[in-house]
């Protein structure tokens, strides 16, 4: 067996980066106001000895700005803010990508300003409830569908952000299109009841997602443009449909055709989701040419064999970047890894289990 080679750099698109150690996307709430803050970039800054980092889901509208205290990247204020943050990480060698994230159905007015409104493609109400500052858990509701202009104006959307992107200094795009949110919306036909061009057979309902793709990549560069994608995924009430396996083969077949830089497959089963099938992890590694970041319950060992065995080219890790600032160092020297996770601090609003978890020392 090969060693180390999660230590070794790796080139994905036209983005150069010294490891294939990925920090996922991973949402906060730490943005008051929507507007990333240096208590965010202490927190990136912490954990740029990453090859790469993709940032929390950051929406690219108002109208996606689903969760509390989620950033944006659609106003000059934000704009200047990232580049805070990603000159801090840059100083320290490391890149970093925004992920682009409009929450669709995943949403509520009280996190939301005023003259937004919540999106779908179709008027499909999830279940659960939504945390808001105001009044805490309250019941998701029914979404607007979409109309053309609408999707015609998201797309708009998707694409100014992306700009706004290499504005702050970003070195690439991610669209999630994953976790139930806007993009996937449109996958699953279960979210997605449309009657028009945008909805019915796969290839329609993969319709908006491909044009969105090959939008932001015909603005950015096909070589900065990435998307994450969770079949099998059951976050934010996306029940399975007999059509997964066919949705995703036809839809990694045709952003293999657009040459973007990656693909980000994440799997939830750590966290007690289903498991995304080997098989459809196979399928996608075969039907897609460029890079592949796998995320989902990975450690050290398992990491290197995913990419030894050519199943992935780069991994991410999620939660232990949380807790372990120092992630790449503590895989490197073997050093044990904190596991004194608090879940209660995950989404709260200050620097409490978010930038004071320790670095480890001997």
């Amino acid at each position: 067996m090969r060693e180390n080679e999660l230590y070794t750099p790796i080139k994905i698109g036209s983005i150069e980066l010294k490891n294939r150690i990925v920090m996922a996307p991973m949402t906060r709430c730490r943005a008051l106001k929507n507007i990333p803050n240096e208590l965010m970039c202490e927190y990136y800054q912490q954990r740029s000895t990453a090859g790469l980092i993709i940032t929390e889901g950051t929406s690219p509208s108002p109208n996606g700005l689903g969760y509390a205290r989620i950033p944006g990247i659609f106003s000059e204020k934000q704009v200047e803010a990232w580049k805070k943050i990603t000159k801090t990480v840059h100083k320290n060698k490391g890149k970093i990508i925004v992920q682009l994230m409009h929450s669709g159905r995943i949403s509520h007015p009280l996190n939301m300003p005023v003259g937004s409104k919540i999106l779908a493609p179709s008027a499909v109400k999830a279940s659960g409830q939504m945390w808001t500052d105001l009044k805490h858990f309250q019941d998701f509701e029914t979404p607007n569908e979409m109309t053309l202009q609408d999707i015609i104006h998201a797309k708009t959307e998707f694409i100014c952000a992306a700009e706004n992107a290499l504005f702050a200094h970003f070195d690439g795009v991610e669209l999630h299109s994953a976790n139930g949110y806007l993009l996937e919306e449109f996958l699953s036909p279960i979210t997605n009841i449309r009657a028009d061009n945008y909805g019915g057979s796969i290839e329609n309902r993969c319709r908006f997602v491909l044009e969105v793709v090959k939008d932001v990549a015909n603005a950015i560069g096909k070589d900065k443009t990435g998307i994450r994608l969770s079949p099998y995924g059951v976050a934010s009430d996306m029940p399975h449909y007999p059509e997964i396996d066919a949705t995703y083969d036809y839809l990694s077949k045709e952003l293999n055709k657009l040459d973007i830089a990656y693909i980000h497959l994440v799997d939830h089963s750590a966290m007690g989701s289903p498991p995304v099938p080997l098989e459809i992890k196979k399928m996608i590694r075969e039907n897609f040419n460029n890079a592949i970041i796998l995320c989902g319950g990975f450690n050290n060992e398992t990491a290197e064999e995913a990419i030894q065995s050519g199943l992935a080219d780069l991994v991410a890790f999620g939660r232990p970047f949380i807790v372990n600032p120092d992630l790449v160092d503590r895989f490197k020297n073997n050093w044990p890894l904190c596991k004194d996770l608090n879940m209660d601090l995950f989404y709260t609003a200050d620097e409490k289990g978010y930038t004071d978890y320790s670095f480890y020392t001997s």
